[in-house]
């Protein structure tokens, strides 16, 4: 099983990853209504209540409050997919990556709207149709999917370098010759006085 801490280093990568993508499709959903900031402002309702629901126009307090709410989420279940499901031999292929990202996002979406109050429900759904709800998690769990594949990328390649190098510094000992301290050592004589 993944580490906590190795599951945060790669929760970090793969929550950003599925927070970008999914904002995005939010934002060009909202687009096609002539509104793209509003479904991100809605996440903002956390900290600004209601006001936030109905706000169209991109703002400071209620867009980047709201992406920064939603990238925070997004790095929770990033963290768990990867501590949960990270480890596992499939988790390094493509279509399981997915399999397991989707399966992740479509947790989330139970806890969201089952378990969660709706004080804490993620917001957007007030500005999306539960189709375009269900293409937020979609994108959402591409996100998990290849943010993971990304991190196994790259600790593939760092433990590649670190192999690299143990290898260079057997091979630098195994050229360098070996010169005993007291060339009378290898003969087994050592003088009275160093015993």
């Amino acid at each position: 099983m993944t580490t906590w801490k190795q599951a945060l280093r790669e929760g970090l990568v793969s929550g950003t990853v599925a927070a970008v993508l999914s904002a995005t499709y939010m934002a060009w959903r909202g687009q096609q209504r002539g509104t793209p900031a509003a479904p991100i402002n809605a996440v903002s309702h956390w900290l600004f209540g209601d006001e936030s629901l109905e706000r169209d126009e991109p703002s400071v307090r209620h867009t980047l409050t709201g992406f920064a709410v939603h990238h925070g989420a997004a790095i929770f279940w990033g963290v768990l997919h990867a501590r949960f499901w990270g480890a596992r031999p499939e988790a390094k292929r493509p279509l399981p990556a997915l399999a397991g990202g989707l399966a992740a996002s479509a947790v989330a979406c139970f806890v969201d709207y089952q378990l969660t109050p709706r004080r804490l429900q993620p917001g957007y759904e007030n500005r999306l149709s539960h189709r375009e709800l269900t293409g937020v998690y979609a994108w959402f769990g591409v996100g998990l999917a290849a943010g993971s594949l990304l991190m196994r990328r790259s600790q593939q390649r760092e433990r590649q370098l670190q192999r690299q190098e143990v290898h260079a510094m057997h091979a630098e000992q195994a050229l360098r010759p070996v010169v005993p301290a007291d060339p009378l050592e290898p003969m087994g004589f050592m003088p009275e006085s160093r015993r």
